[in-house]
């Protein structure tokens, strides 16, 4: 509900974006896909790691061939906000970011994430291959047995399936708007949130 408030006050340009699958990135880079609720805000979190080269907002699992904010918003087409990580592996591995991840969400929330409620809100990770399975399973296990929370995990682990970028008006959303980023990301309490989650 505040996105939608924050969006329809945009003065909206005409709206352009690729509607074709993203598979890779800048050349170097490696690709991982994390859905951790508001895209704006996973896509800002992710931004701030080192060996991060780009980051961009969209839409994955779902079982249309194409996306848009209209369609996953209603929740009518199966895909979640999801965000693209194009790391350089010399300088971090998928698996410092998976761990890193896990800070950024509340993972024991199904079907949600803070203010933000419904299936295209639910947490996820995704593996391209039994490797990365194995390692996001085993990271998993980890948290469960660690005994930090009373509740089952509910982030889910996936195969990655076609990434669709957002609108051009939704990628790097805190840095063109950050006035309304900040604002909605206080009232949905996410910082609130993680603090309570993984503070120390």
């Amino acid at each position: 509900m505040i996105r939608s408030i924050l969006l329809g006050l945009l003065l909206i340009a005409p709206v352009s974006f690729a509607n074709e699958a993203i598979t890779e990135g800048p050349a170097g880079t490696e690709m991982a896909v994390f859905s951790g609720g508001c895209f704006w805000c996973t896509e800002s979190d992710f931004d701030k790691m080192p060996g991060v080269v780009e980051t961009i907002s969209g839409y994955t699992g779902g079982d249309a061939s194409s996306a848009s904010y209209q369609q996953v918003s209603a929740g009518g087409t199966g895909h979640i906000e999801s965000v693209a990580v194009f790391f350089d592996p010399s300088k971090t591995s998928y698996a410092t970011l998976v761990e890193a991840f896990w800070k950024t969400i509340d993972p024991i929330t199904p079907n949600a994430q803070f203010c933000d409620h419904g299936m295209q809100y639910r947490s996820a990770m995704y593996y391209a291959n039994d490797e990365q399975k194995a390692l996001l399973e085993a990271s998993r296990d980890a948290l469960e047995r660690s005994g930090r929370f009373e509740q089952p995990i509910a982030t889910l682990i996936l195969p990655r399936q076609p990434f669709y970028p957002a609108e051009e008006y939704h990628q790097d959303y805190y840095h063109k708007n950050p006035l309304r980023y900040n604002f909605y990301r206080t009232t949905c309490g996410r910082d609130a949130r993680l603090e309570e989650l993984w503070g120390d």
